[in-house]
């Protein structure tokens, strides 16, 4: 499998010399200074390439593409934003990058309450606390019906949190949660938040799905056409958050999403830990069933909690079977390769990790340190090392 690295270009602060020392030779990354909507000028895409190729890297994968709110909404007259976001596809597949990493979770990105949850023998991670979501949601936004998506548990400690909490640890977690939204131009207090989940008054599941369908049949003919692969990033958490439908959390929604334009350019980023944070998915077992249709992978654990509270793991521990999972996909590349595919080659990076070290003093994008992600990558290459020798020999 082919190691990549996220990279978040100018707004990074690790370089492309010091990624080039953890052994990754596939960067992925993105415009994130570009407002979703708005067309990706091929001279910028043409001027990241050159500076991804200078440093002695690949660009296959673009993570994200994002899609434009009133898209999710099917709001109003979309004409124009369909366009932008065909050109924009065409723009990348002429600087040479194969694969679009997207999303369709309504208003939020990846979502967590605590960045620098501690770590028992040191360093911290990311965590997803249910009681803190609770707060958030039941105390601080007073979202009418948000008790019925917490157990008993999780709501009374979230009155006991709320009311223990100061301004400071209020403000704290709004700005934990708003921080799964990189390069986003969206950030919102209380107030803003409030009037975010407005628009989406009256959505329903099948609405959020009716307006996915709506956007895979208008940007996967083109993406056919133009040599791309699509690859759908699951739910994190894969649970409705704010009341907001998600619809790729589980094993039956990514059968749902493969259906709904069947055809090979529409796939799967198969993210072990965001499928790991749902109690009923069987990561190795989602894998194994839609291994044809994975375009790119984020490979990272996660440890759950009865209330569904979740944390980040280090790569190898945690709920899911990482050797197991690893099998299934390098079985998947051999058998790519033996049919001589162009895609044969899977892309992955170790997604995520625990700061660790000095990586504290980098101040690096939450969840994305340098020293936490080396040492994923360097036990995931291990660990795939391994289990070739073992099939091998």
């Amino acid at each position: 499998m082919l190691e990549g690295w996220r990279w978040y270009g100018p707004y990074d602060r690790i370089s492309l010399p010091e990624i080039a020392q953890t052994g990754a030779r596939e960067i992925i990354t993105a415009l994130h200074e570009v407002p979703y909507g708005e067309v990706w000028p091929q001279a910028r895409i043409a001027e990241i390439r050159s500076t991804i190729e200078q440093a002695g890297f690949n660009w296959p994968v673009v993570e994200s593409l994002p899609i434009h709110e009133r898209i999710k909404r099917g709001e109003g007259d979309l004409t124009t934003l369909f366009a932008n976001y065909r050109q924009s596809m065409a723009n990348l597949a002429a600087e040479g990058v194969k694969v679009i990493c997207y999303n369709f979770m309504p208003l939020l990105d990846w979502t967590r309450t605590d960045l620098k949850a501690p770590v028992a023998r040191g360093g911290s991670c990311l965590r997803f606390s249910a009681e803190k979501m609770a707060a958030l949601e039941i105390h601080m936004l007073k979202r009418e019906g948000a008790e019925a998506d917490y157990c008993q548990e999780a709501q009374d400690k979230a009155k006991v949190w709320f009311q223990a909490a100061s301004e400071a640890d209020r403000e704290e977690l709004m700005q934990s949660v708003m921080a799964g939204l990189p390069g986003a131009y969206d950030r919102y207090d209380i107030e803003g938040l409030r009037a975010g989940l407005a628009l989406y008054d009256g959505i329903s599941r099948d609405d959020l799905r009716t307006n996915y369908k709506r956007f895979l049949d208008e940007v996967i003919p083109a993406a056919e056409e133009l040599g791309l692969s699509f690859a759908v990033h699951p739910d994190d958490p894969p649970r409705d958050i704010l009341g907001l439908p998600r619809i790729v959390s589980t094993a039956a929604d990514i059968e749902w999403v493969l259906a709904a334009h069947d055809s090979p350019a529409n796939g799967l980023t198969l993210c072990s830990g965001s499928l790991g944070a749902h109690p009923d998915n069987d990561v190795p077992a989602i894998a194994k069933a839609f291994a044809d249709k994975i375009h790119f992978v984020h490979l990272r654990n996660v440890r759950k909690f009865a209330d569904g509270s979740f944390e980040e793991a280090a790569h190898l521990e945690g709920d899911t079977n990482m050797a197991a999972l690893v099998t299934v996909l390098l079985a998947e590349q051999e058998r790519r390769q033996a049919e001589g595919r162009a895609d044969a080659d899977i892309v992955f990076r170790p997604d995520h990790g625990h700061e660790l070290l000095d990586d504290a003093a980098k101040q690096t994008h939450p969840g994305y340190p340098l020293v936490g992600r080396l040492r994923g990558l360097a036990e995931l290459r291990g660990l795939m090392a391994g289990i070739h020798f073992s099939r091998t020999n």
